[in-house]
């Protein structure tokens, strides 16, 4: 399978993407709903999250709302997430809500 990832000694991928330039978001986690007010980039097909605390997530375009039934991203961790590509359908938005305490969740856009 070809890449345009870098490659070790070895022939295996590594897996690093760049951050895109102007393309990071911040968005308030509360008890109630919110979603990044700019819709991440069309090409964007990974992003990467940090949550200051425990919240919850739902991808989607510009109505996505998040509830506690949603998919749980714990406080402290930093992840990659794809978004599309591969056929899969591209997300815009992602709308979070706070579990317990209020935070902030930073979101980068790679490339």
């Amino acid at each position: 399978m070809s890449t345009q990832m870098p490659i070790d000694s070895m022939g295996n991928s590594i897996p690093a993407l760049r951050l895109k330039k102007g393309d990071a978001h911040t968005l308030s986690v509360t008890g109630t709903s919110n979603i990044n007010a700019s819709a991440f980039s069309a090409d964007t097909r990974i992003i990467s999250l940090y949550a200051t605390s425990d919240i919850f997530i739902k991808f989607g375009d510009n109505s996505v709302t998040a509830s506690s039934s949603d998919h749980f991203f714990p406080a402290g961790i930093y992840y990659d997430i794809a978004i599309g590509g591969d056929n899969a359908p591209h997300y815009a938005h992602i709308a979070a809500i706070a579990a317990s305490n209020d935070g902030t969740l930073y979101i980068s856009e790679k490339e």
